[in-house]
């Protein structure tokens, strides 16, 4: 069975600790479902960016954690 797992970095691509702890997902949805919850505490904890794998392999990444924060400030500068 194959294990997903995310891998934190810096933007320069240094592996960093996450601020919050994850785990081994059995499935792609499942490591995609916690990172949509966690992203914020995870960016405030110093992470970038992350990679999603299966085992060792990698499916994506990086993917930006900030690009929603500052889609979220241009919206409101918008809505100002």
């Amino acid at each position: 069975m194959a294990a997903w797992t995310w891998r934190f970095e810096k933007t320069d691509g240094t592996q960093v600790e996450p601020a919050v702890t994850p785990e081994e997902f059995s499935t792609q949805g499942d490591a995609e479902s916690w990172i949509g919850e966690n992203w914020k505490a995870l960016a405030e904890g110093g992470a970038d960016q992350v990679r999603l794998l299966e085992d060792t392999t990698e499916i994506y990444g990086p993917m930006s954690l900030h690009a929603e924060a500052e889609a979220e400030a241009e919206a409101g500068a918008e809505e100002a």
